[in-house]
């Protein structure tokens, strides 16, 4: 993805989920106006899902997720399906597909989609093949509350129908939230502390930074930015404190011995507890790091699958963090990326990454799973404020 587009992780993700060839990557295609997805008559073309980049007029920037049939056979289908079910975490609309069959493994996906709240939209593929479509549709109706529309990705009859429906679902929040917009106001000084070490890619900023600054320039903000090492000049040259300090959540503690006491303070990570999360959830979660043992278990989680560096956040300096506070025989699990384990009840603690490679969709499935097991779950820079012993000094 180039630098000027919008990342994955900030469109709406709109999912299309139905039997093998029900007519799915079709629709994609209709809705598009672009050969966007593979298209065969063949059952099982689309394997593993496929993901989009998309604008669609109405909608804007959307990642379109083409998936395998949900009744696909074998042990290979098997894991397709299960590649199927995963996409489900971070789909924001679901675009449930019927051709006409009898409906049978829709039922079991129309209660998980239930369950999860997620926006249905009921399409009723082939109308130029049916040969009673609304009466098929009235069935759909009757039986499972379902709307649908009915389409013909053949004639494209029905797709500007289903367009609108994709909008009418969008998120009441979608394009609304803000990064920092609940903190700032116009002519803040905001003073961002960001160490270039190991891991910060060479020429580059990280993506919370990039979006940071980019978000502040909108709330018409005045930034500066500098390394941990250059804070003191860098205070020294503003002719009044900054209004904010924005830092890494790694130098937590030492910004916060070095601020000024006029200037409030907050960490790029802790922001995106609150712009991809349950902040509240994840403070309450953090709490838990007092009852922690040397006996108990604890899963850090990844949104991204980078090669481990030294001095590595997740599965260096937390771990060390937590085993100097509790004790060395602490057991730490590190996962990265789509994995995570449906089973949690084994961890005593979750800790989380700033998760700025996931859309809001996917973190809050991997929070409401951890509250339906019972299992407290925070951020990284919570956690870290947490060990510092900062949590009740910093600006949430």
């Amino acid at each position: 993805m180039s630098l000027s587009s919008t990342p994955s992780a900030n469109r709406v993700h709109i999912g299309l989920y139905g039997k093998r060839n029900s007519g799915k990557s079709s629709l994609i295609n209709a809705i598009t106006n672009q050969e966007t997805a593979l298209v065969s008559d063949f059952a099982g073309t689309t394997t593993d899902p496929v993901y989009k980049a998309m604008e669609i007029h109405g909608i804007g920037p959307c990642m379109l997720i083409d998936t395998a049939g949900f009744d696909d056979e074998g042990e290979l289908g098997r894991l397709r399906v299960e590649k199927t079910r995963q996409a489900l975490e971070k789909t924001d609309i679901a675009v449930l597909v019927f051709d006409g069959r009898p409906v049978t493994e829709e039922k079991e996906w129309l209660s998980l989609l239930k369950q999860k709240k997620t926006p249905i939209l009921a399409v009723v593929n082939k109308l130029d093949l049916l040969e009673n479509p609304q009466a098929y549709a009235d069935t759909l109706k009757r039986d499972y509350g379902l709307s649908p529309v009915l389409v013909s990705t053949k004639t494209r009859e029905g797709i500007d129908k289903v367009r609108k429906e994709l909008i009418r679902l969008l998120p009441e929040d979608y394009e609304q939230e803000s990064i920092t917009g609940h903190l700032v106001s116009q002519g803040d000084c905001v003073l961002l502390v960001m160490p270039q070490d190991i891991q910060a890619p060479k020429g580059r900023l990280i993506l919370p930074q990039v979006q940071t600054i980019r978000d502040l320039l909108d709330h018409r903000c005045l930034v500066m930015s500098c390394t941990t090492d250059k804070l003191d000049e860098a205070l020294s040259a503003l002719k009044q404190p900054p209004k904010w300090i924005i830092t890494d959540s790694q130098v937590f503690k030492t910004v916060y011995d070095k601020k000024p006491k006029e200037s409030r303070l907050t960490s790029f990570s802790v922001l995106f507890a609150n712009y991809k999360g349950d902040l509240s959830e994840f403070v309450q979660g953090a709490a838990a790091i007092e009852s922690l043992t040397e006996h108990s278990k604890v899963l850090i989680a990844e949104a991204c699958t980078h090669a481990p560096l030294s001095e590595d956040i997740g599965r260096e300096k937390l771990p060390r963090m937590l085993r100097n506070k509790v004790g060395q025989g602490l057991a730490v699990d590190v996962v990265g990326g789509p994995a995570f384990p449906e089973d949690l009840s084994g961890y005593d603690l979750i800790i989380h990454c700033g998760a700025c490679m996931f859309n809001r969709r996917h973190v809050m499935s991997r929070i409401d799973r951890a509250k339906s097991q019972g299992v407290p779950i925070t951020n990284y820079g919570v956690a870290i404020a947490k060990l510092s012993g900062i949590l009740d000094k910093i600006d949430l």
